[in-house]
């Protein structure tokens, strides 16, 4: 789970909540989020500052696709969805990464609705490049996503391209992937399981989860990529019980992504038909794609170093 319930509401009382929060509103932002327009309004300069240094600027002149509004107003924290128009009203909430999250859900509504024959969609998962090809690592929470993309990242062959969300685009004969943000909301204690990345990791102003914003091209000496053919998709989860690693089947990787719910906490619709067209994307993904299940049981570098043989093979 995400942590926060989300809440649909109806077009009527988006538009009635809007006028009581509009005056609340101290700064408007505009991200590039794969080319949707996502508009930030909020009375919190923290999150302005970190909202800017984490996506790519959009031009004013454009339309937003997806609106997210971030105030304080005394209460509890609640989160809310009207998906007519893409907008999120969050309330009370004191942890960035669930704003960048909310935001990055609500373009995958967005894509998920957008029918053309560009298919775009969104995965809750991070991506390196290694050779012109990617390999994408998706997981629950907790079963070592972020750890094994920074450790994959300490050698120079392997590219960043996100460690959190990426967009995919299907073609017949293979899938390409996009990155999400213009930069890693990361937390500080990366450099505890990976000490190369501690000199960079020391610079970032942290906030008051303990992540901040790093400069990707910084931390990976411009090692940095927009997009990558994807080749290989990593699934992980933590289980004793389990062997460490398997290749999977189509079937057997999709009753995974099924029983682990996609891997999102993040999805703000969940009904039968939004099911049904999460489960339809990732069957096609994975009849493309080589897929294995790597079970986190055993240390980073264990685990890291089945990664490296996958790509090198």
């Amino acid at each position: 789970m995400s942590g926060y319930q989300v809440e649909i509401i109806s077009p009527q009382e988006k538009d009635d909540m809007f006028n009581k929060l509009v005056a609340d509103v101290r700064y408007e932002r505009k991200a590039n989020i794969h080319g949707a327009c996502v508009k930030l309004l909020t009375d919190n300069p923290d999150f302005k500052e970190e909202w800017e240094d984490n996506f790519k600027f959009m031009n004013e002149d454009i339309r937003p696709h997806a609106k997210v509004f971030s105030v304080e107003d005394g209460s509890d924290l609640r989160v809310m969805y009207e998906p007519v128009s893409n907008t999120c009203i969050i309330k009370n909430c004191d942890y960035y990464g669930w704003i960048k999250s909310i935001a990055l859900a609500a373009i995958s509504d967005f894509f998920e609705e957008y029918h053309s024959i560009h298919r775009r969609y969104s995965v809750h998962g991070s991506a390196v490049d290694y050779n012109g090809h990617a390999i994408a690592i998706i997981g629950p929470p907790g079963t070592g996503k972020t750890t094994l993309t920074y450790g994959l990242l300490q050698n120079p062959d392997f590219n960043y391209i996100s460690d959190d969300w990426f967009f995919t685009r299907l073609f017949k004969n293979g899938n390409v992937i996009y990155s999400s943000e213009k930069n890693s909301y990361i937390r500080d204690d990366i450099a505890n399981v990976w000490k190369s990345f501690s000199t960079e990791l020391n610079k970032v102003k942290l906030d008051i989860q303990g992540r901040g914003i790093a400069d990707v091209n910084t931390l990976f000496e411009g090692r940095s990529r927009e997009s990558s053919t994807l080749r290989t998709v990593v699934l992980l989860e933590r289980d004793k019980n389990h062997p460490p690693f398997l290749k999977l089947d189509i079937d057997e990787a999709l009753d995974f992504m099924v029983g682990k719910d996609f891997c999102n906490p993040h999805q703000l619709i969940r009904n039968d038909r939004k099911f049904k067209i999460r489960k339809n994307f990732f069957r096609e993904v994975f009849s493309k794609q080589d897929v294995y299940l790597l079970n986190t049981i055993e240390t980073p570098n264990e685990s890291l170093n089945r990664i490296k043989d996958l790509a090198t093979r």
